[in-house]
């Protein structure tokens, strides 16, 4: 009887095919395609097929599978302790949010970010922060040596008898380090630079990561010792290795930030243990990261007198409403294309409400250079703030500054019709608690009928040219004698 060539898998992303390649077709990753081990249910078919004497053959010829005796009986779900995956809190309030309300005992949680960021800065602040409340914890490193990460405590204050620091690049050994110690929470930086003995490649590559990181999710799950992971990222923004580390562990979590700007922002892309909307707020300092409770006033521009071109937008981000402001400039220009820039924007979203101006409202401003930016390095990427960039714009054009106390939230349609947004009430108590007094809304949402916030005056508008009337923005306004009243 010939023998059956063997299959092979891709450990990126199981995708198997019935010759060795030296790229995946499904996945494009190189090096990940293996001999594909055998089943044991094949097996036994292969056995029971060949007509094979002994216990194993007649198991085959009868449909049955023998099973290997299970290291714990099962329990009925009514018998399981609830309590023995509540959350813990870490001591920062930021972090507890995004992860639903604290570490889970036994859980892996990945956070990646780009270099530089504050991936390590951060998870030292949670081992100061945990070790405070009287845990022990155990930080890993096999970056740094234990003298950097001691310079990096001394500066942001990270220093307490319940922190424990080691360097190490091997994989056992890291694991001889815990057992020693025996932390109530382990943090290792990073995933991509231990090396696990026995698996071939370099540490950082496909296969290690992948062995490292199942390694260290196994060990959190048997041991009840919450693991948190340092991941890097590639050029795309992506999880370094594997696809599957982000299936094996229970937390991912990205720190972004820009290099200009001191704001950082967590997000959770995945969480098995609560939601994925939080936003958690950070601010990286000299002293190290602080958290941003109310990062709204980092993000508006604190003057006594109005100035036109300025409008303030309530945005979510996740579950978080944030009250940012935008500025615009539109100079007359001589130019055959006048300069379009804009900074923290969707250039699309800018170059459609332009559009939308001129056709609908007829305030045209294609001869004219166009300046958009937000402050405080905000990024808007919905389309809730096409209100307030259209109000900006039009104020910039005829020169008469918005009442002060007003947001703007909305989106503007090609027809020039004033869109409803999600989470509208939301929006508005956020607006409401900062002090603002005048809201300008879509007309077509059931939040206008219902209790505004106390101290908010709402003005529902059907169409961006209404909403320009209303502020005396449209193109037949009388800049003079606006100027004069």
């Amino acid at each position: 009887m010939a023998k059956k060539s063997p299959g092979y898998e891709c450990t990126s992303c199981g995708h198997r095919v019935s010759k060795w390649v030296g790229r995946c077709p499904s996945c494009g990753e190189w090096g990940t395609v293996v001999e594909a081990a055998p089943s044991p249910l094949a097996a036994v078919a292969s056995l029971g097929s060949a007509g094979s004497a002994g216990s194993a053959g007649s198991a085959a010829r009868s449909g049955r599978v023998a099973g290997l005796t299970p290291t714990a009986a099962a329990r009925r779900v009514t018998d399981i302790d609830p309590g023995s995956a509540d959350h813990r809190p870490s001591g920062i309030g930021e972090l507890d949010r995004v992860l639903g309300g604290g570490v889970v005992p036994g859980s892996a949680v990945l956070l990646a970010g780009e270099p530089g960021v504050g991936k390590s800065t951060l998870l030292l602040e949670v081992a100061n922060r945990w070790a405070r409340l009287g845990r022990s914890v155990l930080y890993l490193t096999a970056e740094e040596s234990v003298g950097q990460v001691r310079h990096r405590a001394d500066r942001t204050g990270a220093l307490s008898d319940n922190l424990y620091l080691a360097a190490e690049n091997d994989l056992e050994t890291a694991l001889g380090q815990i057992d020693q110690v025996r932390p109530e929470l382990v943090i290792v930086d990073s995933l991509q630079t231990l090396h696990a003995t026995g698996v071939e490649g370099v540490a950082g590559g496909v296969a290690q990561t992948r062995a490292v990181a199942a390694t260290l999710t196994t060990f959190a799950k048997s041991s009840g010792i919450p693991v948190l992971l340092v991941g890097h990222v590639t050029k795309e923004g992506a999880v370094a290795g594997p696809r599957t580390v982000e299936h094996l562990v229970d937390v991912v979590l990205q720190f972004e930030g820009d290099r200009h700007s001191a704001l950082r922002f967590l997000r959770g892309q995945k969480n098995r243990f609560g939601s994925t909307d939080e936003v958690g707020c950070f601010e990286q300092t000299a002293e190290g990261i602080r958290e941003v409770e109310d990062p709204s006033g980092l993000f508006l521009h604190q003057r006594d007198q109005p100035v036109s071109g300025t409008a303030v937008a309530v945005l979510m981000d996740g579950r978080r409403a944030m009250v940012g402001e935008i500025q615009t400039l539109a100079l007359e220009s001589t130019q055959h294309n006048p300069r379009r820039v804009v900074t923290g924007i969707d250039a699309n979203r800018v170059a459609m409400v332009l559009a939308v101006l001129a056709q609908r409202c007829k305030l045209n401003m294609m001869d004219r250079e166009v300046y958009a930016a937000t402050v405080g390095g905000m990024k808007i990427v919905e389309p809730a703030a096409d209100l307030a960039t259209a109000l900006a714009l039009a104020s910039t054009v005829k020169g008469r500054p918005l009442p002060s106390g007003l947001v703007a939230v909305g989106e503007v349609g090609l027809g020039g019709e004033v869109r409803r947004v999600p989470d509208l009430r939301f929006r508005l108590a956020e607006a409401a608690r900062l002090g603002f007094t005048v809201a300008v809304v879509p007309r077509a949402t059931n939040t206008v009928d219902q209790a505004n916030p106390r101290g908010l005056r709402v003005i529902p508008v059907e169409t961006l040219s209404e909403a320009l009337a209303t502020f005396h923005l449209n193109a037949t306004a009388d800049r003079t004698g606006e100027e004069d009243a």
